[in-house]
Protein backbone atom coordinates (compact mmCIF):
# COMPACT_ATOMS: atom_id res chain seq x y z
CA UNK A 1 0.00 0.00 0.00
CA UNK A 2 1.13 3.40 -0.98
CA UNK A 3 -0.04 6.13 1.46
CA UNK A 4 -0.27 10.39 1.23
CA UNK A 5 2.31 11.82 4.34
CA UNK A 6 1.83 15.22 3.05
CA UNK A 7 0.27 17.76 0.98
CA UNK A 8 0.72 21.60 -0.21
CA UNK A 9 -1.50 23.71 -2.07
CA UNK A 10 -1.91 27.05 -3.78
CA UNK A 11 -5.09 28.29 -6.21
CA UNK A 12 -7.53 30.76 -6.77
CA UNK A 13 -9.21 29.65 -3.24
CA UNK A 14 -6.05 29.99 -1.05
CA UNK A 15 -2.29 30.35 -0.83
CA UNK A 16 -2.40 27.57 2.03
CA UNK A 17 -4.21 24.31 2.98
CA UNK A 18 -5.59 26.14 5.78
CA UNK A 19 -6.95 29.03 3.76
CA UNK A 20 -8.31 26.57 1.04
CA UNK A 21 -10.49 24.63 3.60
CA UNK A 22 -11.74 27.44 5.02
CA UNK A 23 -12.72 28.45 1.34
CA UNK A 24 -13.69 25.17 0.14
CA UNK A 25 -16.28 25.18 2.75
CA UNK A 26 -17.63 28.23 2.13
CA UNK A 27 -17.81 27.80 -1.71
CA UNK A 28 -15.60 30.77 -2.02
CA UNK A 29 -12.86 31.10 -4.60
CA UNK A 30 -11.18 34.90 -4.13
CA UNK A 31 -8.59 34.38 -7.23
CA UNK A 32 -11.68 33.52 -8.87
CA UNK A 33 -12.40 37.40 -10.80
CA UNK A 34 -12.39 39.08 -14.15
CA UNK A 35 -8.88 39.63 -15.65
CA UNK A 36 -7.96 41.79 -18.69
CA UNK A 37 -4.78 41.05 -21.13
CA UNK A 38 -4.78 37.49 -21.63
CA UNK A 39 -7.41 37.07 -24.39
CA UNK A 40 -6.30 38.78 -28.09
CA UNK A 41 -7.80 42.04 -28.17
CA UNK A 42 -7.88 41.98 -24.14
CA UNK A 43 -11.68 41.87 -23.31
CA UNK A 44 -12.30 41.24 -20.22
CA UNK A 45 -13.14 37.39 -19.26
CA UNK A 46 -13.20 35.34 -15.67
CA UNK A 47 -9.92 33.84 -14.77
CA UNK A 48 -8.46 31.76 -11.48
CA UNK A 49 -5.71 33.26 -10.45
CA UNK A 50 -3.60 33.19 -7.10
CA UNK A 51 -3.24 36.46 -5.59
CA UNK A 52 -0.14 37.96 -3.04
CA UNK A 53 3.76 37.47 -3.32
CA UNK A 54 5.39 34.85 -4.59
CA UNK A 55 8.44 33.13 -3.27
CA UNK A 56 11.24 33.99 -5.33
CA UNK A 57 13.61 32.32 -6.95
CA UNK A 58 17.71 33.69 -6.59
CA UNK A 59 20.04 34.42 -9.29
CA UNK A 60 21.49 30.68 -8.55
CA UNK A 61 18.49 29.70 -10.60
CA UNK A 62 18.27 32.03 -12.80
CA UNK A 63 17.55 29.63 -15.94
CA UNK A 64 14.37 28.59 -14.33
CA UNK A 65 12.76 31.72 -13.54
CA UNK A 66 9.30 30.88 -14.22
CA UNK A 67 6.08 31.69 -12.40
CA UNK A 68 5.27 27.78 -12.70
CA UNK A 69 8.26 27.38 -10.76
CA UNK A 70 7.61 29.91 -7.78
CA UNK A 71 4.14 28.52 -7.30
CA UNK A 72 5.56 24.71 -6.99
CA UNK A 73 8.20 26.34 -4.14
CA UNK A 74 4.62 28.29 -2.24
CA UNK A 75 3.49 24.72 -2.31
CA UNK A 76 6.87 22.85 -1.37
CA UNK A 77 7.24 25.70 1.26
CA UNK A 78 3.82 24.12 3.38
CA UNK A 79 5.68 20.52 3.10
CA UNK A 80 9.18 21.56 3.39
CA UNK A 81 9.35 19.62 7.04
CA UNK A 82 8.52 16.31 6.12
CA UNK A 83 10.62 16.70 2.64
CA UNK A 84 13.65 17.24 4.72
CA UNK A 85 12.36 14.05 7.24
CA UNK A 86 12.62 12.23 4.08
CA UNK A 87 15.73 13.21 2.81
CA UNK A 88 17.43 12.72 6.70
CA UNK A 89 16.01 9.71 6.69
CA UNK A 90 16.36 7.99 3.05
CA UNK A 91 18.83 10.00 1.57
CA UNK A 92 18.88 12.45 -1.33
CA UNK A 93 19.31 9.70 -3.97
CA UNK A 94 16.24 7.80 -2.58
CA UNK A 95 13.65 10.65 -3.45
CA UNK A 96 12.01 11.06 -6.73
CA UNK A 97 10.09 13.79 -8.03
CA UNK A 98 7.54 13.37 -10.68
CA UNK A 99 5.23 16.38 -11.57
CA UNK A 100 2.87 17.24 -14.53
CA UNK A 101 2.42 20.43 -16.46
CA UNK A 102 1.09 21.55 -19.88
CA UNK A 103 2.31 25.45 -19.71
CA UNK A 104 5.71 25.09 -17.55
CA UNK A 105 7.45 28.49 -18.74
CA UNK A 106 5.48 29.24 -21.28
CA UNK A 107 3.98 32.41 -20.67
CA UNK A 108 7.72 33.87 -19.95
CA UNK A 109 8.74 32.50 -23.69
CA UNK A 110 5.40 34.25 -24.64
CA UNK A 111 6.29 37.54 -23.29
CA UNK A 112 10.28 36.89 -24.44
CA UNK A 113 8.66 37.31 -27.84
CA UNK A 114 6.56 39.91 -27.65
CA UNK A 115 9.36 42.14 -26.48
CA UNK A 116 11.78 41.14 -29.10
CA UNK A 117 9.19 41.47 -31.41
CA UNK A 118 8.65 44.86 -30.68
CA UNK A 119 12.28 45.84 -30.07
CA UNK A 120 12.70 45.69 -26.61
CA UNK A 121 15.54 44.17 -24.60
CA UNK A 122 14.07 41.01 -22.54
CA UNK A 123 17.27 39.85 -20.55
CA UNK A 124 15.54 37.87 -17.73
CA UNK A 125 14.41 35.23 -20.55
CA UNK A 126 16.48 31.74 -20.33
CA UNK A 127 15.79 29.21 -23.14
CA UNK A 128 15.37 26.45 -19.97
CA UNK A 129 12.16 28.77 -18.65
CA UNK A 130 9.51 27.23 -20.84
CA UNK A 131 10.74 23.52 -21.43
CA UNK A 132 7.96 21.53 -20.33
CA UNK A 133 10.78 18.99 -18.22
CA UNK A 134 11.59 22.37 -16.19
CA UNK A 135 9.29 22.00 -13.18
CA UNK A 136 10.86 18.37 -12.65
CA UNK A 137 14.31 19.72 -12.77
CA UNK A 138 14.06 23.11 -11.15
CA UNK A 139 12.35 21.00 -7.71
CA UNK A 140 15.31 18.26 -7.65
CA UNK A 141 18.39 21.16 -8.61
CA UNK A 142 16.36 23.27 -5.76
CA UNK A 143 16.22 20.51 -3.32
CA UNK A 144 19.78 18.52 -3.99
CA UNK A 145 18.05 15.63 -4.99
CA UNK A 146 19.66 12.29 -7.06
CA UNK A 147 16.84 10.67 -8.13
CA UNK A 148 14.30 9.77 -10.57
CA UNK A 149 13.16 12.98 -11.58
CA UNK A 150 10.75 13.48 -14.93
CA UNK A 151 7.80 15.86 -15.98
CA UNK A 152 4.37 14.84 -18.01
CA UNK A 153 2.62 16.28 -20.20
CA UNK A 154 -0.67 14.67 -20.93
CA UNK A 155 -2.72 18.19 -20.86
CA UNK A 156 -5.41 17.26 -18.07
CA UNK A 157 -4.87 14.28 -17.00
CA UNK A 158 -0.91 15.59 -16.40
CA UNK A 159 -0.38 15.40 -12.98
CA UNK A 160 -2.60 12.67 -12.31
CA UNK A 161 -0.40 10.48 -13.99
CA UNK A 162 2.19 12.03 -11.94
CA UNK A 163 0.51 10.28 -8.92
CA UNK A 164 0.39 6.95 -10.79
CA UNK A 165 4.11 7.10 -11.83
CA UNK A 166 5.56 7.96 -8.82
CA UNK A 167 3.75 5.20 -7.27
CA UNK A 168 5.11 2.95 -10.01
CA UNK A 169 8.85 4.51 -8.30
CA UNK A 170 8.33 3.27 -5.01
CA UNK A 171 7.14 -0.30 -5.90
CA UNK A 172 9.46 -0.90 -8.21
CA UNK A 173 12.11 -0.42 -5.65
CA UNK A 174 13.69 3.12 -7.67
CA UNK A 175 12.67 5.16 -4.55
CA UNK A 176 11.68 5.40 -1.22
CA UNK A 177 9.36 8.15 -1.17
CA UNK A 178 7.98 10.30 -3.90
CA UNK A 179 7.66 14.11 -4.39
CA UNK A 180 4.33 14.18 -6.76
CA UNK A 181 2.40 16.76 -8.22
CA UNK A 182 2.45 19.73 -10.58
CA UNK A 183 2.06 23.47 -11.81
CA UNK A 184 0.05 25.75 -14.87
CA UNK A 185 0.42 29.54 -14.85
CA UNK A 186 -2.16 31.46 -16.46
CA UNK A 187 -0.79 32.04 -20.33
CA UNK A 188 -1.88 33.95 -23.15
CA UNK A 189 -1.46 30.47 -25.57
CA UNK A 190 -3.49 27.96 -23.90
CA UNK A 191 -6.34 30.46 -23.09
CA UNK A 192 -6.32 32.30 -26.78
CA UNK A 193 -6.16 28.19 -27.57
CA UNK A 194 -9.54 27.05 -25.90
CA UNK A 195 -10.86 30.40 -26.85
CA UNK A 196 -10.41 29.26 -30.51
CA UNK A 197 -11.98 25.95 -30.01
CA UNK A 198 -14.75 27.57 -28.65
CA UNK A 199 -14.57 26.41 -25.23
CA UNK A 200 -13.40 29.37 -23.10
CA UNK A 201 -16.34 30.54 -20.95
CA UNK A 202 -15.96 34.61 -20.82
CA UNK A 203 -18.28 34.20 -17.30
CA UNK A 204 -17.51 31.80 -14.34
CA UNK A 205 -17.68 28.34 -16.01
CA UNK A 206 -21.04 25.86 -15.20
CA UNK A 207 -20.54 22.08 -14.80
CA UNK A 208 -22.81 20.50 -15.57
CA UNK A 209 -24.98 23.46 -16.05
CA UNK A 210 -28.13 23.96 -18.73
CA UNK A 211 -26.42 27.14 -20.06
CA UNK A 212 -23.03 26.07 -19.91
CA UNK A 213 -20.47 27.31 -22.59
CA UNK A 214 -16.81 26.18 -21.27
CA UNK A 215 -14.29 26.63 -19.21
CA UNK A 216 -12.57 28.70 -17.15
CA UNK A 217 -9.33 28.75 -17.25
CA UNK A 218 -7.22 28.61 -13.63
CA UNK A 219 -3.73 28.25 -11.99
CA UNK A 220 -2.10 27.11 -9.19
CA UNK A 221 0.24 24.27 -8.23
CA UNK A 222 0.09 21.18 -5.51
CA UNK A 223 2.60 18.81 -4.25
CA UNK A 224 2.11 15.53 -2.42
CA UNK A 225 4.82 13.08 -0.80
CA UNK A 226 4.08 9.56 -1.18
CA UNK A 227 5.43 6.95 0.81
CA UNK A 228 5.32 3.46 2.31
CA UNK A 229 5.24 4.49 5.68
CA UNK A 230 1.59 3.86 6.97
CA UNK A 231 -0.32 7.34 7.27
CA UNK A 232 -3.82 8.69 7.57
CA UNK A 233 -4.86 8.54 3.97
CA UNK A 234 -3.96 6.16 1.10
CA UNK A 235 -3.68 5.85 -2.47
CA UNK A 236 -5.75 2.99 -2.46
CA UNK A 237 -5.82 2.50 -6.52
CA UNK A 238 -5.21 4.10 -10.14
CA UNK A 239 -6.31 3.77 -13.43
CA UNK A 240 -5.09 5.53 -16.65
CA UNK A 241 -6.32 4.23 -20.00
CA UNK A 242 -5.22 6.60 -23.56
CA UNK A 243 -8.17 5.75 -25.98
CA UNK A 244 -6.79 8.20 -29.08
CA UNK A 245 -10.40 8.82 -29.76
CA UNK A 246 -10.19 12.42 -31.08
CA UNK A 247 -7.37 15.21 -30.11
CA UNK A 248 -9.77 17.48 -28.72
CA UNK A 249 -13.02 15.63 -27.69
CA UNK A 250 -13.87 12.83 -25.65
CA UNK A 251 -14.83 9.28 -26.86
CA UNK A 252 -18.56 9.47 -27.28
CA UNK A 253 -19.27 6.78 -24.95
CA UNK A 254 -16.31 7.30 -22.82
CA UNK A 255 -14.71 4.14 -23.71
CA UNK A 256 -11.30 5.47 -22.05
CA UNK A 257 -13.09 7.10 -18.89
CA UNK A 258 -14.98 3.84 -17.86
CA UNK A 259 -11.48 1.73 -18.30
CA UNK A 260 -9.73 4.14 -16.20
CA UNK A 261 -12.58 3.86 -13.16
CA UNK A 262 -12.61 0.61 -13.43
CA UNK A 263 -9.18 -0.08 -13.60
CA UNK A 264 -8.86 2.35 -10.22
CA UNK A 265 -11.66 0.43 -8.72
CA UNK A 266 -10.06 -2.76 -9.22
CA UNK A 267 -6.68 -1.80 -8.14
CA UNK A 268 -8.25 -0.61 -5.16
CA UNK A 269 -10.09 -3.84 -5.00
CA UNK A 270 -13.44 -2.25 -4.04
CA UNK A 271 -17.08 -2.49 -5.64
CA UNK A 272 -18.18 1.33 -6.45
CA UNK A 273 -20.97 1.60 -3.70
CA UNK A 274 -18.04 1.45 -1.54
CA UNK A 275 -16.84 5.40 -2.89
CA UNK A 276 -17.98 8.26 -1.17
CA UNK A 277 -17.78 11.03 -3.55
CA UNK A 278 -16.72 11.51 -6.86
CA UNK A 279 -14.57 14.60 -7.73
CA UNK A 280 -15.59 15.48 -11.47
CA UNK A 281 -13.74 16.27 -14.20
CA UNK A 282 -16.51 18.56 -14.89
CA UNK A 283 -14.82 21.20 -17.31
CA UNK A 284 -18.50 22.95 -17.95
CA UNK A 285 -18.04 22.04 -21.88
CA UNK A 286 -21.25 20.57 -23.52
CA UNK A 287 -19.12 17.30 -24.77
CA UNK A 288 -17.08 16.81 -21.46
CA UNK A 289 -20.03 16.95 -19.09
CA UNK A 290 -22.24 15.17 -20.96
CA UNK A 291 -19.92 12.03 -21.55
CA UNK A 292 -18.49 12.05 -17.80
CA UNK A 293 -22.57 12.10 -16.80
CA UNK A 294 -23.19 9.07 -19.03
CA UNK A 295 -20.32 7.35 -17.80
CA UNK A 296 -21.02 7.99 -13.60
CA UNK A 297 -24.18 7.30 -14.03
CA UNK A 298 -23.25 3.46 -16.47
CA UNK A 299 -20.79 2.94 -13.13
CA UNK A 300 -22.73 4.25 -10.32
CA UNK A 301 -25.96 5.60 -11.19
CA UNK A 302 -27.13 8.15 -8.56
CA UNK A 303 -25.80 6.57 -5.92
CA UNK A 304 -22.42 8.15 -5.39
CA UNK A 305 -22.60 12.17 -4.34
CA UNK A 306 -20.50 13.78 -7.20
CA UNK A 307 -19.27 17.56 -7.90
CA UNK A 308 -16.73 19.47 -10.57
CA UNK A 309 -14.45 21.91 -8.27
CA UNK A 310 -13.20 23.62 -11.12
CA UNK A 311 -15.95 26.78 -10.58
CA UNK A 312 -13.60 27.01 -7.67
CA UNK A 313 -10.45 26.84 -8.78
CA UNK A 314 -10.97 26.92 -12.36
CA UNK A 315 -9.35 24.28 -14.63
CA UNK A 316 -5.32 24.48 -13.85
CA UNK A 317 -4.79 21.94 -16.75
CA UNK A 318 -1.62 19.98 -15.87
CA UNK A 319 -2.26 21.07 -12.14
CA UNK A 320 -5.58 20.25 -12.54
CA UNK A 321 -5.27 16.04 -11.31
CA UNK A 322 -2.83 17.05 -8.53
CA UNK A 323 -5.21 20.17 -7.02
CA UNK A 324 -8.25 17.75 -7.15
CA UNK A 325 -6.58 14.82 -5.58
CA UNK A 326 -5.45 17.16 -2.75
CA UNK A 327 -8.69 18.51 -2.02
CA UNK A 328 -9.91 15.43 -1.58
CA UNK A 329 -7.43 14.58 0.18
CA UNK A 330 -8.41 17.39 2.46
CA UNK A 331 -11.77 16.53 2.67
CA UNK A 332 -10.59 13.12 4.34
CA UNK A 333 -7.86 14.24 6.52
CA UNK A 334 -10.26 17.37 7.92
CA UNK A 335 -13.93 15.50 7.58
CA UNK A 336 -15.02 18.78 5.49
CA UNK A 337 -18.48 18.91 3.74
CA UNK A 338 -18.56 17.68 0.29
CA UNK A 339 -18.49 20.74 -1.91
CA UNK A 340 -21.61 21.53 -4.24
CA UNK A 341 -21.85 22.32 -7.59
CA UNK A 342 -22.86 25.54 -8.28
CA UNK A 343 -26.66 26.33 -10.23
CA UNK A 344 -26.86 29.74 -9.13
CA UNK A 345 -26.00 31.60 -12.14
CA UNK A 346 -27.46 28.18 -14.21
CA UNK A 347 -30.04 25.62 -13.52
CA UNK A 348 -28.67 21.79 -13.65
CA UNK A 349 -29.29 20.79 -17.32
CA UNK A 350 -32.40 17.95 -18.00
CA UNK A 351 -30.86 16.41 -20.84
CA UNK A 352 -27.87 14.64 -18.65
CA UNK A 353 -27.95 11.18 -17.28
CA UNK A 354 -28.70 11.86 -13.71
CA UNK A 355 -25.25 10.84 -11.74
CA UNK A 356 -25.49 12.44 -8.36
CA UNK A 357 -24.58 15.07 -8.64
CA UNK A 358 -25.01 17.63 -5.36
CA UNK A 359 -26.65 21.12 -4.96
CA UNK A 360 -26.04 21.59 -1.37
CA UNK A 361 -22.84 20.45 0.87
CA UNK A 362 -23.65 17.25 2.48
CA UNK A 363 -20.99 15.12 4.84
CA UNK A 364 -18.34 12.40 3.62
CA UNK A 365 -20.64 9.20 4.35
CA UNK A 366 -17.95 6.31 3.01
CA UNK A 367 -14.00 7.48 3.64
CA UNK A 368 -13.56 6.86 -0.10
CA UNK A 369 -12.96 9.40 -2.74
CA UNK A 370 -12.52 9.05 -6.79
CA UNK A 371 -10.80 11.67 -8.67
CA UNK A 372 -11.01 11.71 -12.22
CA UNK A 373 -8.83 13.72 -15.27
CA UNK A 374 -9.80 13.33 -18.71
CA UNK A 375 -7.70 14.95 -21.36
CA UNK A 376 -6.84 15.81 -24.69
CA UNK A 377 -6.23 12.99 -27.16
CA UNK A 378 -8.01 10.09 -24.91
CA UNK A 379 -5.16 10.31 -22.16
CA UNK A 380 -7.47 9.23 -18.71
CA UNK A 381 -6.48 9.21 -15.44
CA UNK A 382 -8.67 8.20 -12.30
CA UNK A 383 -7.40 8.39 -8.84
CA UNK A 384 -9.07 6.29 -5.72
CA UNK A 385 -8.22 7.93 -2.03
CA UNK A 386 -9.10 6.76 1.06
CA UNK A 387 -8.70 7.56 5.26
CA UNK A 388 -7.58 4.79 7.08
CA UNK A 389 -8.73 4.04 10.09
Amino acid sequence: MIYISAVGMINALGNDNDEIARNLTRGIAPGMRPRAGWLQGNPHAVFAGVDGELPAIPDKFAAHRSRNNQLLLAALAQIQPQVDEAIAQYGRDRIAVVLGTSTSGLDEGDRHVDLTLNGRESAAWRYPQQELGDPSRFLSHWLALDGPAFTLSTACSSSARAIISGRRLIEAGMADMAIVGGADTLSRMPVNGFHSLESLSPALCQPFGRDRCGITIGEGAALMLLTREPQSVALLGVGESSDAYHISAPHPEGEGAVRAITQALSDAGIAPDAVGYINLHGTATLLNDRIEAKVVNALFGERVPCSSTKHLTGHTLGAAGITEAALGMLILQRDLPLPAQDFTLSPPDPALPPCGVIARPQPLERPVILSNSFAFGGNNASILLGRIS
